[in-house]
């Protein structure tokens, strides 16, 4: 897609996946757009009609996308991951809008609340027109960060969720966790000064995941650290940390 997109000078392109509930995107000059950057450029639009409004994501996504949330007056909530949980909470607060890292992207402004991606792939064509901006301009002033992807351990089936209950205790014990947000809607997510590390078990799979976001990358490694000591407290392998870092 990136190459049909540079090839053929189209203002961006649009992917879905089988079922048609997740959207990816490229914009004109070949970028990946994610899950949650684009989750803050709807939220862009829908704020400036409905000011005050709640936005869900899931724990996954930047920080950035939560505090452009607050920034443009809207509520941000931080969600559990999954398609269901998701949905049940747009429904819950009668948000006008929910989304995942993923590309579920959830619309009740003006549709259903449910994740439709050729409706996220309209909107965003709709965004697009009204702008004489390219989609690589309207996200020119979106902080750049540096982040990993998702890091994997494998562990025993029956052991994952009780993991990431040490792994919260641990954490909300360290001396510095009073400086921190500490977020337990699914897994442990640690907003620190320099950055936020998330470990979580999946819902679908015997793994662990880890991942890490900060604006530097003396910050992001000082977060890798952060993640080593919370690795090596569960008794697993932090060498993974090193080669994402």
């Amino acid at each position: 897609l990136q190459n049909v997109v540079l090839n053929q000078g189209c203002h961006m392109g649009v992917a879905f996946d089988g079922d048609g509930d997740r959207i990816g995107v490229v914009d004109e000059k070949g970028g990946v757009i994610r899950g949650d950057t684009l989750l803050g450029l709807y939220a862009r639009e829908i704020l400036e009609e409905a000011p005050g409004s709640t936005i869900i994501a899931d724990v996954k996504c930047s920080q950035v996308l939560f505090d452009e949330i607050e920034r443009l007056g809207g509520k941000p909530v931080i969600c559990a991951t999954g398609h269901s949980i998701l949905k049940s909470k747009l429904n819950e607060l009668r948000a006008p809008l929910a989304g995942e890292l993923s590309g579920h992207i959830f619309f009740a402004d003006k549709y259903y609340g449910f994740d439709d991606a050729l409706y996220c792939g309209v909107r965003l064509i709709n965004l697009l027109d009204e702008t004489q901006e390219g989609l690589s301009e309207l996200l020119k002033d979106v902080p750049i960060t540096i982040n990993t992807p998702e890091i994997r351990f494998e562990v025993e089936e029956r052991e994952k969720f009780g993991l990431i209950d040490k792994a919260v205790e641990f954490y909300r014990a360290l001396p510095d966790a009073k400086d921190w947000d500490v977020v337990d809607v699914d897994g442990i997510r640690l907003v620190t000064p320099y950055g936020w590390l998330l470990m979580r078990a999946s819902n679908t799979q015997n793994v662990l995941s880890m991942r890490m976001e900060a604006n530097s990358r003396e910050n992001l490694e000082q977060l890798a650290d952060l993640a080593r000591k919370g690795l090596e407290e569960l008794g697993l392998d932090s060498k993974a940390i090193l080669s994402e870092v």
